[in-house]
């Protein structure tokens, strides 16, 4: 691959000329059931890839989480420190977060936060059985492009 060319911006040099953010890591405690809720609850793909790790996915935007199951010595994390799924609407929001509620006690979550509408999204946060936090939202538009068309505001 021509990493001039996929470079995103080549006005501006860098040591590193990424192609593509790959991946991201989080801890778990058990690949079976982390799986389970991934799969079960938030529809992502899972591929058990390595003995103690799996790849997950949504999609083929090509961006993965790696799971690494550490038992006991799990970090957990704070709900600044989240991943982010996107929905349709807000009422799959609605919906994803009654979800929550009516089955957190089926797939350990251990926090459902309400639904709020802040910084320009509809969402609430889901902290999983691994202390991993996740924010389920909708954004009228696709926050992903938006953010950087705006650009720097601060």
């Amino acid at each position: 691959m021509n990493t001039e060319t996929s470079h995103t911006d080549a006005t501006k040099p860098s040591i590193v000329k990424p192609y593509a953010l790959g991946h991201g890591t989080l801890e778990c405690r058990n690949l079976n059931e982390s799986r389970r809720f991934y799969e079960e609850f938030l529809g992502l793909e899972c591929v058990r890839h390595a003995m103690p790790a799996m790849a997950i996915r949504f999609g083929h935007n090509k961006f993965h989480i790696f799971c690494v199951e550490v038992g006991d010595d799990l970090h957990p994390t704070n709900l600044l420190n989240h991943w982010g799924i996107d929905v349709s609407s807000r009422e799959e929001v609605d919906a994803a977060h009654d979800a929550a509620k009516s089955q957190q006690s089926d797939y350990g979550i251990r926090q459902v936060t309400d639904v709020v509408l802040q910084h320009g999204v509809y969402s609430f946060y889901i902290e999983d059985l691994d202390h991993n936090w996740w924010e389920i939202q909708h954004y009228d538009g696709f926050q992903h492009d938006d953010v950087f068309d705006f650009g720097d505001r601060f």
